[in-house]
């Protein structure tokens, strides 16, 4: 028997029957400085998302002596060599433990994206709800088995990738642990448009029964995100700021919190407005709809007796009471019982009854 579309995180379940699942991606936009992450971290639990996510990395171990030595020169560095400039980024050992008490006190779940075997220990260290790969790592068999280990939610990105690179990530993992979310996800910063390629949520459904899929939106705007849930995804993970003009290349396409406050509460009204699918009137309409409705009413004063023809009556509003307009070529032909003078709604028991109809004859030769 499959296994149901189901993923828990934190306590919070999340299948195709849920609310989605909203994470605001913080990663380095807290640009090493514990109070600026504290600060993105209350923003975004005031805006009601459900998870905050952070990025771990162990620079000496993950990059080569030439990346980490290289220059890096532009508007956009933290410092003289890229190595510096991603050490500059980098939260000491003690802000996270920290960051994990003050996510805990708000309410808001805390994970990250482990680069590497020695950040993804750390962050284990931290018992921490949930580990992120980045799409960078999606062919990293190696750091995949390593992080499905620990028996924690993994939500794995998969932008830039082929099927075949997310069967061969799936198959690394799920042997060790089932608790897998996929995200579909356009690995440019910002993503345009259409290179969002939302279809490819589908045919991870399909191809996937049992695994919850979501998308990673790099995507400027908030109104993919919820075409995305249409689709069928219960996982949207969104970059977050307070300031688009801060220095970091993230910045730019990132949420500010009245963004991120707006796609919490349309992804949440989606679900509602879906409803039913049984086309009822309902109360809310009764009002407007008589407004706006007619009534069949006669043209000009009518007489008693008077047998109802061609432009006699004429559809007016409101529609409150009165015989509706689809009624009229059933009167047409019909006697007035009582006289109606200009705009009078007419009623069944205006007109006298409706002549029965002649029962053919069976006659001679019919059976």
């Amino acid at each position: 028997m499959a296994r149901m579309r189901e993923l828990t995180i934190a306590g919070k379940r999340i299948a195709d029957d849920s609310d989605c699942y909203v994470i605001a991606e913080i990663g380095h936009n807290h640009q090493g400085s514990l109070e600026r992450a504290k600060e993105l971290v209350h923003a975004a639990a005031e805006a009601g998302v459900d998870a905050v996510k952070f990025q771990k990395r162990d620079n000496r171990r993950l990059f080569t002596r030439e990346l980490f030595e290289q220059p890096y020169d532009n508007e956009n560095s933290f410092g003289a060599t890229y190595g510096e400039h991603r050490e500059a980024l980098e939260l000491p050992a003690d802000a996270w433990f920290e960051l994990r008490e003050e996510c805990r006190e708000l309410g808001v779940t805390m994970f990250a994206t482990a680069f590497d075997e020695t950040s993804a220990n750390f962050l284990a260290g931290l018992d921490l709800a949930a580990f992120k790969i980045a799409s960078g790592d999606l062919t990293n068999t190696p750091l995949l088995r390593h992080v499905a280990a620990f028996g924690k939610p993994m939500v794995l990105s998969t932008g830039g990738a082929t099927l075949g690179d997310v069967d061969r990530a799936l198959d690394a993992v799920l042997p060790l642990n089932e608790q897998v979310c996929l995200l579909q996800c356009t690995a440019a910063y910002p993503a345009e448009v259409e290179e969002l390629n939302l279809r490819v949520i589908e045919t991870l459904r399909r191809r996937y029964p049992e695994l919850v899929i979501g998308l990673s939106d790099h995507h400027n705007g908030i109104a993919m995100s919820v075409v995305a849930y249409m689709l069928g995804a219960r996982v949207i993970e969104k970059h977050f700021t307070l300031n688009h003009a801060w220095k970091g290349t993230d910045h730019a396409f990132s949420l500010m919190p009245d963004g991120m406050r707006k796609l919490v509460r349309d992804l949440r009204r989606v679900p509602v407005a879906l409803g039913d699918g049984d086309k009822q009137p309902l109360e809310t309409e009764i009002r407007p709809l008589q407004k706006m409705g007619k009534k069949l009413v006669a043209a000009r004063e009518l007489e008693a007796g008077h047998v109802l023809e061609e432009g006699d009556l004429l559809a007016k509003s409101p529609g409150d009471g009165g015989l509706p307009p689809y009624e009229l070529e059933g009167l047409l032909g019909r006697r007035l019982v009582r006289a109606l003078r200009e705009d009078d709604a007419i009623v069944g028991s205006d007109l006298e009854p409706a002549a029965e109809p002649v029962a053919a004859s069976s006659g001679p030769g019919r059976a």
